[in-house]
């Protein structure tokens, strides 16, 4: 590998993901590390992916080929061995870290031994670099399963030769997950020499192991989601409790929109959709509305504005403030409403209450089920996104490439990418709010009901969402531009926030 100052025009990067789609996925994590990779690939830089094959990952489905039988991998007081299977996600290879013991699970996430598991696959895609002889100039790391990556290269692989010039980026696709286990966590992880690592700030995670916080205080470079997802997480609000290990890395934090796959979300080409339209046909998308009526056995016609909301039923994705606003949308705006998610309990109730009051405008499926996502994308006339926080968001980039309208919350990626309709200048591409309040929501959707009365300003709103650049190109550019940057770094823990640190040994 070249000294990293001399700047190589071709990177060795290996990008780590708990999840990857198609293979496995339960949020925008895998759809980000199905995606950006392929991108950065196209830009000519040697990416490679490494994730676990979880029990469900089928061998013969998916082309698995092994190709490194058996990988001794430290762990605790000794090693666990591990095998390596390869295929490919278009152009980039992607290695799966095959274990019986820990990744031969129906699931993903929630296991009581998901610290180990978790240690065990960033450990062995370290080790299975070095099988491989391949030196990568980053390691991208994901979210805090693999956070202890960082870690690890200041400390147990400090001295190794194969590492010197490699450098960490490390991507926070959620701050609210964190990853948070007890001491003896260190000592699987070959950590515990190095003891208790103590922010002055935060005392109250002094004597627990922290894999997120670990991740931003040794990380080369930290990026998330949106650019104003960045400047949010350096707030009390939005923090998550970490705020200020992000303040002393505030140099280092790079905010990049999240793209979609405009191959898979595309009205002209989509398998799900009954009718294919683009930017120029338009009025061939009121065929899909139709379906999506008749499918989930609303009243059929134009008369009524169709409103969509799709994600999960929590109340980071501000269903407390659907739930109380559907009524009104129901009963005052003679509106349809139909949901798409899986949840809590107690808001699946109240949704079911709302649908069975209100059965001819409002309607409900609590499953995970992509061809009825693809229905409401192209159906809908508005998708519904009030948020309480949103790292990114890629429903209302979807929404807006097939022609739906976003109401959102202004917060993180929402606030990026949808811009508040201004009737006067005729300015925007959606309608936003910003008190997290049904009344607020409501409101929002008042102005967006009214606007689609009007069938010249509605298109307006359509064409341009439908032109908007969303594709992965703009970001992997910038993250390559992180890339090299975290290359000119020195590799060591920064000054201002090494100084703060207690109990970090060299």
């Amino acid at each position: 590998m070249k000294n990293a100052k001399n700047k190589p025009q071709r990177l060795n990067i290996l990008f780590l993901s708990a999840e990857v789609f198609p293979y496995a996925k339960t949020g925008g994590l895998a759809d980000v590390a199905g995606s950006l990779p392929k991108a950065i690939r196209h830009l000519g830089h040697d990416i490679r992916i490494c994730m676990p094959r979880y029990g469900f990952i089928d061998k013969e489905q998916w082309g698995l080929q092994e190709v490194i039988t058996r990988l001794d991998v430290p762990f605790g007081d000794g090693t666990e061995t591990v095998r390596v299977y390869e295929t490919r996600l278009g152009d980039v290879p992607v290695y799966m870290i095959d274990n019986d013991r820990f990744f031969n699970r129906d699931g993903i996430y929630a296991y009581p031994d998901d610290a180990e598991r978790f240690i065990l696959f960033s450990r062995a895609s370290l080790e299975l670099a070095k099988a491989l002889n391949w030196q990568p100039h980053i390691v991208h790391c994901n979210d805090w399963h693999t956070a202890l990556v960082p870690n690890w290269l200041k400390s147990v692989y400090k001295d190794d030769p194969f590492w010197q010039n490699t450098r960490t980026v490390f991507t926070i696709h959620n701050l609210a997950y964190q990853g948070v286990f007890g001491y003896r966590v260190l000592e699987v992880a070959g950590l515990a020499q190095y003891g208790f690592i103590a922010h002055p700030q935060l005392s109250h995670w002094n004597h627990v192991v922290h894999f997120m916080a670990r991740g931003l205080i040794f990380a080369d470079y930290i990026t998330t989601v949106s650019p104003r997802y960045a400047r949010e997480i350096m707030t009390p609000e939005f923090g998550a409790g970490l705020a200020p290990i992000l303040q002393d890395r505030a140099d280092t934090v790079v905010g990049i929109l999240n793209g979609i796959d405009t191959e898979v979300w595309n009205p002209a080409t989509d398998e799900y959709i009954v009718q294919h339209y683009d930017v120029n046909h338009l009025e061939d998308r009121k065929r899909n509305k139709t379906f999506l009526q008749e499918h989930v056995n609303l009243p059929v016609g134009e008369s009524h504005p169709l409103l969509g909301f799709i994600g999960r039923l929590t109340e980071q994705k501000g269903i407390d403030l659907l739930v109380q606003a559907a009524e009104h949308v129901a009963t005052h705006l003679d509106a349809q409403l139909v949901i798409l998610g899986t949840g809590e309990e107690k808001w699946r109730q109240l949704i079911e209450q709302a649908a069975n009051a209100h059965p001819q405008h409002i309607r409900a499926s609590f499953t995970f089920n992509t061809p009825m996502a693809h229905y409401i994308y192209a159906g809908v006339d508005i998708l519904l996104m009030p948020s309480r926080f949103e790292p990114c968001g890629l429903n209302q980039m979807i929404a807006m490439r097939y022609g739906a309208v976003p109401v959102v919350r202004e917060v993180g990626g929402l606030a990026d990418t949808v811009q508040d309709f201004n009737p006067k200048t005729g300015e925007g591409n959606g309608f936003t709010f910003r008190d997290y309040s049904p009344h607020a929501l409501y409101t929002a959707i008042v102005r967006a009901v009214e606007n689609w009365k009007h069938h010249s300003v509605w298109r307006t709103l359509q064409v341009r969402g439908m032109t908007t650049d969303f594709s992965w190109d703009r970001s992997a550019r910038q993250y390559v531009d992180v890339y090299y940057r975290a290359l000119e770094t020195s590799g060591d823990v920064p000054p201002k926030l090494k100084a703060k640190l207690e109990g970090l040994r060299e």
